[in-house]
């Protein structure tokens, strides 16, 4: 007698997601560093201080944004890896760009 294929549903293996008050925290430090890239728009620094600082800000809100609400955090290292490669590749690709057409040279 044949048996009937199991039917059951697979059920993943959940990860404990924030809830709203760790989203709250999160929204709130975003919010920080949008505010301190603003400050830092007014104050007068050198370009060559200035624009790797506003990058290294960028930086932080997206890692924390793709962290948070991209759920990066909560999955297999794996994706976080191929992100992070990507990125960073990314970055380096723009920034090699930038030194080749002199934008770091202080002449605006």
């Amino acid at each position: 007698m044949a048996t009937a294929p199991d039917t059951t549903s697979h059920v993943e293996h959940e990860h404990a997601h924030p809830g709203e008050g760790e989203y709250l925290l999160v929204a709130l430090f975003l919010g920080l560093v949008t505010g301190a890239e603003v400050v830092l728009y007014y104050v007068n620094i050198d370009f060559r201080i200035y624009a790797p600082l506003l990058g290294v800000l960028a930086a932080i809100k997206f890692a924390t944004v793709a962290m948070f609400f991209m759920h990066l955090r909560f999955d297999s290292r794996i994706f976080r890896w191929f992100f992070v490669t990507g990125i960073v590749v990314a970055a380096t690709v723009y920034t090699i760009v930038l030194l080749t057409f002199h934008t770091f040279n202080g002449r605006a």
